[in-house]
This record gives C-alpha cells, sequence and structure tokens, in this order.
C-alpha cells in the first residue's frame, strides 16, 4: 500500500487513467486536458465532477509523489500514465476492478463484470467475486463488502484506497439507489392501485343503487 489514503480527485484521476489505457488507447498516455475532460465526464461516473486542468495538475504531482502516476515526455505536450499495478502489487484484473469502484462508487459483483468488460473481461461473476475477495483479503484491504441494501439482492462492493467507508448508513446509502428507487416505484404502484379498487367499489354501488349492473 502507499503512503496514505488518497483523497476523492486524486482516486478519480488515477482510474481515470486505467481506463482510457483501455478505451482509448490511441490516446493514452493522456495530456493534462484530456485527464481533466476525463474527470469530468457526466457519464460513467459518480459521483460527477467539475475540476479545473490547475487541480488536475496539482493532483498529478501528488500522485508522482506516491509512484503512481509518471510524466511521459518526447512530445510537444507533456502526458501522464499511471503505474497503478505495480505500485500497488495487484494484477490486471483486480485493477480494473478498483478503478471502476473509484469512477462509479459501489457495485455489485454482476455490475463490475459488466462495467469492467473494456478493461478486463471476466469469464463469470464467480471470478469477480474471487477477485474482489483477495483485495478485501489484504492487509490493508483494497476492498470491502457492504452491507445488503433493504430489498437488494446482492451485496455490493466498495474500494478503500481513500480509507473506511464512513458509515453503515452512508455505505448503504451510496450502494443503494437504485433500489430506493424501485422501493418508491412500488410504493407508487400500490397507491394507485388501491385507489383503483376505491373507484372500483363506488361505482359498483352507485350503480347497484340505481338498479343497473355493471
Amino acid at each position: 500500500m502507499f503512503k496514505r489514503d488518497l483523497t476523492p480527485l486524486e482516486a478519480r484521476v488515477l482510474a481515470v487513467l486505467v481506463e482510457k489505457e483501455s478505451t482509448v488507447p490511441d490516446s493514452y498516455p493522456l495530456s493534462a486536458n484530456a485527464l481533466t475532460a476525463g474527470c469530468n465526464q457526466k457519464t460513467a461516473r459518480d459521483p460527477v465532477m467539475d475540476v479545473g486542468e490547475a487541480e488536475v495538475l496539482a493532483t498529478v504531482e501528488e500522485l508522482k509523489s506516491l509512484s503512481l502516476v509518471n510524466t511521459v515526455s518526447g512530445s510537444r505536450v507533456l502526458r501522464y500514465e499511471h503505474n497503478f499495478a505495480r505500485a500497488l502489487s495487484v494484477p490486471g484484473a483486480a485493477m480494473a476492478l478498483l478503478a471502476q469502484l473509484m469512477l462509479r462508487g459501489p457495485q455489485t459483483a454482476a455490475e463490475l463484470r459488466q462495467n469492467t468488460e473494456r478493461l478486463h473481461r471476466f469469464a463469470d461473476v464467480s471470478s469477480v467475486d474471487g477477485f474482489l475477495e483477495e483485495l478485501a483479503a489484504r492487509e490493508p484491504p483494497f476492498a470491502v463488502k457492504l452491507p445488503k441494501a433493504p430489498g437488494a439482492r446482492e451485496a455490493r462492493w466498495a474500494h478503500l484506497l481513500c480509507g473506511p467507508v464512513a458509515s453503515v448508513e452512508q455505505a448503504v446509502a451510496a450502494a443503494s439507489p437504485r433500489d430506493e428507487e424501485l422501493a418508491l416505484q412500488k410504493a407508487e404502484l400500490a397507491a394507485v392501485k388501491a385507489e383503483l379498487a376505491s373507484l372500483r367499489e363506488l361505482v359498483l354501488r352507485m350503480a347497484a343503487e340505481q338498479g343497473l349492473s355493471a
């Protein structure tokens, strides 16, 4: 493990470099402009950030001091590459999982298998689970399995490169936005059904009073 926990922006910069190495190899190593755009990307990011190039470059310098990022010279524009796998002594599959957790927040093993497809193809969900368990067993651990959210079928995982998850409540809240949305939709559907049943009962009663058949 490196000397200290990463800041959220350091984690984002590092994960963007890992991601873009596979998704846009022709543009990798990345320029400061491309790296900033990757950090501020609106899709496949949680949370969405809005940072300036100066902030990103200052973060790169911090990551260089941790041996996690290198500067590549030889062109008119300085470019940057990650040193993730070597610095953390993790295989490429584990690096892909950690990068996606840093980019998108807590996810299930199935979600991680889908989201890492362009970085590393896992044979099945059980192989994802295997690498996650290895990351959780590290000392200090790099990942943690979160408590299963109410109504969720699967537990989700979070990375620990920015330090411990603040609390179980925050972990569950961060891990289950879709579960909460689904529960809200179910409640709204139940309310609509109840209202329809009440209206049907009213119509039947009125029809009976008028001697009509409904």
